[in-house]
């Protein structure tokens, strides 16, 4: 792990659902750079018994398997003793579990776990994750939306990609970050959320659609001022809730 760098371990049972994701775009780019450093890790190896079981039927009846608690306490433990060695007591990754009854995440959230240095994510499956692992080995549950998937591959996916881009370097431009959609911005002495101005590019006109003359002038304070108020009018029609006070 160098000194700048983020370094993300992924449990998994499905570890192939990675490989396309993670080895293209930016994220690739980040990693060869060493901006970031991405493991998957496959649940499956820490399994018990012969037939390397991860699940077992959850007390009291009920439908589905249940992800064994002493089985996920081995992956990680496997993973932080190979992280950090000797030392591995001393370098306590965060760890986060997908799962649909946690936090729901946002671009704070994404900022805010940007700054860690080591983060492992755990995929959840089946009918869900023994709670004792939770109480014993989970910093924060969080989840990508009211909805439910079939497992959490995808939500770790999603939560990869939101922390990555605010990374020093992953970018290359730290205003690429700054002026986005969901960050926060002081507005009549309260902060509030706002989407992203609209964008545009050549052609100037199309079908008769002419690009915002305040853009082609030049004059980048009133270029500015303008963005500011078409995030707010924008903001204010398709997502009014974010106007109130953060």
């Amino acid at each position: 792990m160098t000194k700048k760098s983020l370094r993300i371990d992924i449990l998994t049972l499905f570890p192939d659902f990675f490989k396309g994701p993670l080895s293209t775009s930016l994220i690739a780019k980040a990693v060869n750079k060493e901006i970031l450093n991405i493991e998957i890790h496959n649940i499956r190896e820490a399994g018990t018994g012969k037939h390397k079981q991860v699940d077992d039927r959850p007390f009291g009846g009920g439908p589905g398997m249940v992800l064994k608690p002493d089985v996920l306490a081995a992956a990680l433990k496997n993973v932080v003793r190979k992280e950090g060695g000797k030392n591995a007591a001393e370098k306590k990754p965060y760890v986060i579990l997908l799962d649909p009854a946690g936090t729901l995440f946002n671009q704070e959230a994404a900022r805010a776990l940007s700054q860690k240095r080591w983060l492992v994510l755990i995929c959840g499956h089946y009918e869900g994750v023994d709670e004792r692992f939770k109480e014993f080995f989970v910093d924060l549950e969080i989840s990508i939306g009211d909805y439910i998937l079939g497992g959490g591959e995808p939500a770790a996916l999603v939560v990869t990609d939101a922390i990555s881009r605010l990374v020093p370097g992953f970018l290359g431009k730290e205003e690429s970050t700054i002026f986005e959609s969901f960050s926060k911005v002081k507005l009549a002495e309260k902060e509030v959320l706002l989407l992203d101005y609209p964008v545009y590019t050549r052609p100037e006109s199309l079908s008769g659609r002419k690009v915002p003359k305040v853009l082609l002038s030049g004059n980048h304070e009133e270029i500015k001022k303008w963005r500011l108020a078409a995030s707010i009018e924008k903001t204010k029609k398709r997502r009014p809730d974010l106007l109130r006070e953060q």
